[in-house]
């Protein structure tokens, strides 16, 4: 008889726990998936107008003004309420101790709800924050996704302080520090009494670069440490590369911000730092990246067995070479070639996808059948996985082939509209890139779906 696949779970493997959290989880997850659904659409449809200007044309539909709801939503609508689903399981059982307050966590979720919706409204009715990515949220958006964070923050604090084990696992250093951090950085952000010429731009530098330095990155890599060795039922290659990682990307991620401003009016020395810093970055980046691969050793019939640690492998991968790829970008000698084109589009995507969205994807699908006893669809897993990665291959590639023939018409002070011209059969494919993933998206919240827990359930089972 074959052997069951690993990120198949039968009601035996179930593991017990409390109902009620369960559900919670459950609820973060399923809201995460309806952003990212209603998100991924409004992204599809901005590809669709860069072939097609006049494509959906209204007021409320312009380019400008869903470029930063399918932004925003998908970082603190998708993202933010997965990645916390997910860390409302690790912190308590990696703490051995039930989560502190499931009211407090609601009152999070809704918060952030809340938030978001709010910041789709106010960005399609153009308000905003001005012409600052990724903060487009008016200050009293953003300090409902602050209160929420600030109390899922306290709430995973008092938890860790009552754990019954005396060492703080590696999880909780990364998802702690993220949130402490991720604060932090929007109360910088936001103040608005320093921010005036050359000083808002630095300061829009650090933001935009931290918001996925500090907060997306570490919490994944902490979900990560996790989940990874359970569902492959090894321990984490060296305990030592996951403290190195963490306290390098502390040292490092933090001055790097400035190398979107090359050749700008910041100072030369300022510009230097953060490509200085970048290569520094290879540290963390690398130390992580080889600790899990170096876990998966000798493990790849398991992967071939498994539909969650495919997602995970693949995250891992594009962790590595899409944080390379950023160090590569950082340098003036190609800073000048790729810096503000489509090649920079292509990037982000292939970090937060890539990298975020596949390391969400792995803990999901291995963590809700053992919370549930409920199992995805095999087939729709494996469409989900191919669509998402196979489109994401796509739309990277032909960005970043975009975007060099368009820095180098740039460089050789071609027409503007020369550019525009020859980005048009790179568009198309983004295009066809974006629908493969959009459509991996609604399959995955099928997959969600199918993996709801039954009314009334009373989880059983052996301990994680």
């Amino acid at each position: 008889m074959s052997p069951q696949p690993l990120g198949k779970v039968s009601i035996e493997e179930v593991i017990s726990e409390d109902p009620a959290l369960v559900r919670l989880i459950y609820q973060y997850l399923a809201w995460a998936a309806f952003w990212l659904v209603a998100a991924s659409a409004v992204g599809l449809v901005l590809s669709l107008k860069l072939n097609d200007s006049d494509f959906l044309n209204s007021p409320f539909t312009v380019f400008g003004r869903l470029r930063p709801v399918h932004t925003n939503t998908l970082f603190w609508g998708w993202t933010s309420l997965a990645m916390v689903g997910l860390c409302l399981f690790v912190v308590p059982r990696t703490s051995r101790t039930p989560l502190y307050s499931l009211k407090l966590a609601r009152i999070s979720l809704w918060l952030w709800n809340t938030a978001v919706l709010a910041g789709w409204v106010a960005l399609a009715l153009g308000v905003n924050n001005g012409d600052q990515e990724y903060r487009e949220y008016v200050w009293p958006i953003q300090l409902l996704f602050v209160a929420g964070m600030l109390i899922q923050l306290y709430n995973f604090l008092r938890t860790i302080e009552r754990r019954q084990i005396q060492e703080i696992y590696i999880s909780n250093w990364y998802i702690v520090a993220a949130m402490i951090w991720t604060s932090t950085l929007v109360t910088v952000a936001y103040l608005p009494w320093y921010q005036h010429g050359l000083a808002q731009t630095n300061i829009q530098g650090y933001y935009m670069h931290q918001g996925v330095g500090m907060w997306f990155t570490p919490v994944v890599l902490g979900l990560t440490y996790y989940f990874l060795p359970r569902f492959l039922n090894r321990p984490i290659y060296s305990y030592s590369l996951g403290v190195l990682a963490f306290w390098t990307q502390l040292a490092f991620y933090t001055l790097i911000g400035a190398h979107h401003f090359i050749f700008s009016a910041i100072p030369w020395w300022i510009q230097t730092t953060a490509i200085v810093f970048s290569v520094g970055m290879m540290v963390p980046v690398w130390a992580g990246t080889g600790n899990f691969l170096l876990t998966m050793r000798g493990k790849w019939r398991t992967i071939g067995r498994s539909y969650s640690v495919p997602f995970i492998l693949a995250g891992v991968i594009c962790y590595g070479v899409a944080s390379s790829q950023g160090t590569v970008e950082a340098f003036r000698t190609t800073n000048i070639l790729w810096h503000l084109t489509n090649f920079t589009v292509g990037h982000s995507h292939f970090t937060m996808y890539g990298f975020v969205a596949f390391l969400i994807w792995g803990g999901v699908y291995g963590l809700l059948p053992r919370l549930t006893g409920r199992e995805p669809s095999i087939l729709a897993v494996g469409v989900h996985f191919w669509f998402a990665l196979i489109g994401m291959t796509i739309m990277v590639v032909a960005l970043s082939i975009g975007g060099t023939v368009q820095g180098l018409a740039w460089l050789h002070l071609q027409p503007f509209i020369d550019s525009v011209v020859a980005l048009g059969p790179y568009w198309l494919w983004r295009s066809v890139g974006g629908s493969l993933m959009f459509l991996g998206h609604v399959v995955f919240a099928y997959n969600l779906y199918r993996m709801r827990p039954a009314p009334g359930q009373k989880s059983e089972g052996v301990q994680a």
